[in-house]
């Protein structure tokens, strides 16, 4: 059995991406998107539990990435789509597309180097890009935006985060962080606080949360590089 657990949540992964593009086809974008970022929290669980009872297997990896590039890939490449972009016409659904095929792109990448130790990940990992996707949308739906801002908000955030996606810009793991038993009541506070920002306002909360780890690797890797340009 406790081989089958990540697996399991992998599957609870894709189950979640699925759902979220029934809901998008009923037209309800605020359970799609919180399908979504659900989906990305079974995507954490199945791979920190793998590794925790050491189970990991070629099938569990390339089981994983495909349900990504269905949660991750599809599913919010339709939410964006549906919710804005199709007022862009052709240049609506090619940036859908886009999005789509660098999340593929960048799932492949990961597995022909799936043998290096990863402290970390070479561009944006395939949930985060849903998840300030997902969030972006959950904010625009509780703001009073003029459509206009919104959709061309949407259209530029969604090129940058296809070119972050195969970009070779560095992003943490986080994998590789071990909390001491010293450190944990901290940890737990620090989650606390944390959870308590998050309720106020979760679709801001979540955004802002989530563009500070999209954001801030390109910021540092363009200040190291600058003088090279």
């Amino acid at each position: 059995m406790i081989y089958l657990l990540p697996h399991i949540f992998t599957t609870l992964n894709i189950f979640c991406g699925f759902y979220a593009i029934v809901k998008i086809i009923d037209g309800n974008l605020w359970k799609a998107s919180w399908a979504i970022l659900f989906a990305i929290i079974f995507d954490i669980f199945d791979g920190q539990i793998a590794r925790i009872f050491k189970t990991p297997s070629n099938f569990g990896l390339e089981y994983d990435s495909l349900c990504d590039l269905v949660s991750f890939g599809v599913a919010p490449s339709l939410l964006i789509y549906q919710f804005s972009l199709k007022e862009f016409n052709k240049i609506g659904w090619l940036a859908s597309f886009l999005y789509t095929t660098c999340v593929a792109l960048r799932l492949a990448r990961f597995n022909i180097k799936v043998t290096l130790k990863h402290e970390y990940f070479e561009g944006l990992p395939s949930p985060a890009g849903a998840a300030i996707l997902a969030s972006f949308v959950l904010f625009l739906l509780k703001t009073e935006i003029v459509s206009i801002y919104k959709n061309w908000a949407l259209l530029i955030l969604t090129y940058l985060i296809a070119y972050l996606l195969i970009s070779p810009i560095q992003y943490p793991s986080f994998k590789e962080i071990k909390i001491e038993k010293t450190q944990a009541f901290y940890f737990l506070v620090l989650f606390i606080l944390g959870l308590t920002v998050i309720a106020s306002n979760p679709p801001l909360s979540l955004f802002v949360i989530i563009s500070f780890y999209v954001f801030l690797s390109p910021f540092l890797f363009f200040k190291k590089n600058g003088k090279n340009f």
